[in-house]
């Protein structure tokens, strides 16, 4: 389990509905437009964490921005609260993308968030996203998100290979939704707040595929660890699971919801650099 002071501190922030005072410093956003949540997080110009706020939505497929305007209706929601709560606009940001996925769907999460009065700065792979706030020099991010399994592996600090498929929390969902003969809206109720163990028991072939995805793309290269970041992660047992399949060392991060969206906050570039 990895421990980032970092990511539980903006866990409590928004659970608190809380921030921490900027004294006038530059502001700057990563907006996280994934399947399951939409994440909008503050860092100041040192990147020290600041404010966050979340949402869930369905407004995002395996990348894909499938409702147009009710992501921007989110992100302008989320926006105002947290320009309330600073008494600050907020102006710039950043957002990021699975790895591998069409350049269109590149413009158009650019577009969502260019269109929430934003100056987007920069545009980042979400594993790549995971691996700055993690301060991963070497291994495999692993992301598991609501859609896809996306994979990114670094050697000395750089990307060497990055990959993604769909398979997700979403796969997960139609799983349990299946096995209860319930809806999917159900299932994801179920996911998040029911047992741990039992749920576990029921989505591992979902997990297994993730695993083995993972493996399939990591056969052959050197990986001295795997970090499982992603929503669909928080599962006690999978670092097990996955060490089991790839036979790769395999860490899993708290709240590991939150890890990317802080690193695309990180990657902001700001109004002294993003002009």
């Amino acid at each position: 389990m990895i421990s980032n002071k970092e990511v539980l501190k903006l866990s409590k922030l928004i659970k608190d509905d809380n921030f921490v005072d900027y004294k006038n410093s530059e502001l700057k956003v990563g907006v996280d437009l994934g399947t399951a949540n939409i994440v909008l997080v503050v860092v100041d110009e040192k990147n020290r964490v600041i404010a966050g706020a979340m949402k869930s939505a369905k407004v995002v497929r395996d990348g894909i921005v499938v409702d147009y305007i009710g992501a921007i209706n989110i992100v302008k929601d989320l926006k105002r609260k947290l320009e309330d709560k600073l008494e600050k606009e907020l102006i710039y940001a950043s957002c990021a993308i699975p790895p591998g996925i069409d350049p269109r769907s590149t413009k158009a999460i650019a577009n969502v968030v260019e269109s929430c009065d934003f100056i987007v700065t920069n545009i980042v792979d979400e594993p790549t996203a995971a691996a700055e706030t993690l301060k991963i020099k070497d291994g495999a991010i692993v992301d598991l998100g609501g859609g896809t399994t996306g994979i990114s592996l670094l050697k000395n600090g750089e990307v060497i290979g990055t990959w993604d498929e769909p398979t997700g929390g979403h796969h997960m969902n139609l799983t349990i939704a299946g096995y209860y003969n319930i809806d999917l809206s159900k299932a994801e109720e179920l996911k998040i707040n029911s047992n741990n163990k039992d749920i576990f028991t029921i989505i591992k072939p979902v997990l297994e595929k993730m695993a083995s995805i993972v493996k399939n793309y990591l056969d052959g290269k050197e990986v001295d660890a795997i970090y499982l970041v992603g929503g669909a992660s928080n599962f006690d047992g999978i670092e097990d699971l996955f060490e089991k399949i790839t036979g790769i060392k395999t860490f899993r991060s708290k709240e590991a919801l939150l890890v990317t969206p802080l690193g695309i906050a990180k990657s902001c570039l700001g109004g002294k650099n993003g002009q």
